[in-house]
């Protein structure tokens, strides 16, 4: 009898415990990113959600240090970004989607951004939700970010990036098949 996957998107009653100690202690530390917000709603919405919890901590296993930064009257959703200093570790070196792996011939990246993104249950930040980002303090000073690229600059080969240089904020393009030891992706999570 063949065991179904549904137990590898969860975590178990320890993880959990560790991953939503470390998630409260760096929403009591910064709480100029989510004014407002009390963290018993946000936990009781997080253990309502064993999946985002799983998402949350790929997020975290990754380098992202996943924080509210919002939270959505309309829905009720909370908003989470990833919030390192510099662009997540655990994802660097990843060109931006599938189509950009599959048409590299040679001295592939090991994954894309789109993908690990999706494996991960989470978006890719748009240049607009990274200038909110950028917004609660400097991020990405000594490296850079792939951002969810228009379809029309996607279509002509290129993909989209940011960072932080000089005390602004900076949107790039790049061929979307290459990648750079100092460039991943940041994320988001509603849940």
């Amino acid at each position: 009898m063949k065991k179904t996957n549904s137990n590898k998107k969860r975590l178990s009653p320890e993880q959990r415990e560790e991953l939503l100690r470390a998630l409260k202690a760096r929403f009591e530390k910064n709480m100029n990113r989510h004014e407002g917000v009390g963290w018993a709603k946000v936990q009781a919405k997080l253990e309502a959600n064993p999946q985002k919890i799983w998402s949350l901590n790929e997020m975290e296993r990754t380098g992202g240090e996943p924080d509210v930064v919002g939270h959505d009257k309309k829905t009720g959703e909370y908003i989470f970004y990833d919030c390192s200093a510099e662009s997540p570790k655990g994802r660097r070196s990843v060109c931006y989607d599938r189509e950009a792996l599959e048409a590299r011939k040679e001295h592939k990246p090991k994954d894309s951004a789109m993908n690990m993104a999706a494996a991960m249950g989470i978006e890719l930040l748009t240049e607009e939700q990274y200038r909110e980002l950028q917004r609660l303090g400097n991020f990405d000073t000594t490296t850079s970010s792939w951002v969810k690229t228009p379809s029309v600059i996607r279509k002509l080969g290129g993909a989209i990036f940011c960072d932080r240089r000089y005390d602004h904020v900076f949107v790039y393009h790049n061929g979307a098949d290459s990648y750079y030891a100092a460039r991943a992706f940041r994320g988001s999570l509603r849940i």
